[in-house]
């Protein structure tokens, strides 16, 4: 048997030989997959595990209550606590005569308070006034200032109140400084504590260059700051001033509101009268409307007035405004 030729090689990777009995044929196709047979979803009766009870459907949950910081912004603000009454004045009735003065009065005061008394001329201001610092006796009623009635112990009273009465009754014939100093031992105190106290007072209300001349020489203003200064030496706990302001210049009654104001705000109670609304609705927290007697309002500035100022609420509560008609030969001047 001959053997074939041997080709020659070429350059590069040798090809494997091909025998030319076995003819080269191409592969079948492989059969194509059978696909697997998808697998029964596995449920929980099928497990091999016991099977267990079923399951109560859970509760629906109770809704969450609000936060405590959400709850503290929708509150109301906490109410305070009312003051305890530094004065109070329960049915007074006083009568001149067959002039009823004051018919039944009753007001409280909490302690703390601006308190401002308001009402025409003789509408019984003046006369409540009197009665509260003990100058004058209620025909009935009482008057009680921090828990002191002031006609059944006048004396513990009189040291708790500091009066500046509408008419002035001073001993005009003593000095500015001897009349402050005979006040202040007059209340007991002492001459070392007056001495102090009356130089702070002078200085306090101007009257350094009025202290060494006699009350009488004073002009009316002058004479309403040394009363003020005698009615506060002796530190009470409640003031009643009967026009405090009147006849008193702008800078000095602004020098004795800021005064006034400190009292009240270190725990002291003002109780006064005044026909200025202005100043009343200005520095008063507290207003009682006062005519022929009987209190017609009395609360807070803010409860009074209303949407009005006071001074409207006051005319419409006392009423007798009149028109100016009938003065027309006041038109035409004399010759």
């Amino acid at each position: 048997m001959s053997s074939l030729p041997e080709t020659p090689a070429e350059d590069g990777p040798r090809a494997n030989p091909v025998s030319p009995v076995e003819p080269v044929t191409e592969s079948a196709p492989s059969e194509p997959k059978k696909p697997a047979t998808p697998r029964a979803p596995r449920t929980r009766e099928a497990t091999p595990r016991t099977a267990a009870k079923p399951r109560t459907p859970a509760k629906p949950r109770a809704p969450r209550a609000p936060r405590a910081k959400a709850a503290q912004k929708t509150a109301p603000a906490p109410v305070p606590e009312p003051k305890p009454t530094a004065l109070g004045i329960r049915q007074l009735y006083k009568r001149f005569g067959s002039t009823i003065a004051l018919d039944g009065v009753s007001i409280d005061v909490p302690e703390g308070s601006f308190f401002g008394l308001v009402g025409p001329n003789g509408a019984g201001k003046t006369t409540m006034l009197s009665i509260v610092s003990g100058l004058l006796r209620p025909d009935s009623g009482e008057v009680v200032v921090h828990d002191v009635d002031v006609w059944k112990q006048p004396e513990r009273a009189k040291h708790l109140i500091g009066v500046l009465p509408d008419r002035l009754r001073l001993f005009d014939r003593l000095t500015g400084a001897q009349l402050l100093y005979y006040s202040g031992t007059l209340r007991g105190l002492d001459g070392a504590t007056v001495t102090s106290r009356v130089n702070d007072l002078v200085e306090a209300f101007g009257l350094e260059g009025a202290v060494g001349r006699l009350v009488a020489d004073y002009s009316a203003g002058m004479t309403k700051k040394i009363a003020l200064a005698a009615a506060l030496i002796h530190s009470p706990r409640v003031l009643v001033l009967d026009e405090p302001f009147e006849s008193v210049d702008p800078v000095s009654a602004a020098n004795i509101t800021e005064i006034l104001q400190k009292y009240v705000a270190s725990g002291g109670t003002v109780v006064l009268s005044s026909h200025s609304m202005d100043l009343i609705q200005r520095i008063c927290d507290r207003v009682a409307i006062i005519v022929a007697g009987v209190v017609l309002d009395s609360g807070t500035a803010d409860e009074v007035r209303g949407q009005k100022t006071l001074e409207e609420r006051f005319v419409e509560l006392a009423g007798g405004r009149k028109a100016a008609e009938g003065l027309e030969w006041l038109h035409s001047f004399s010759e």
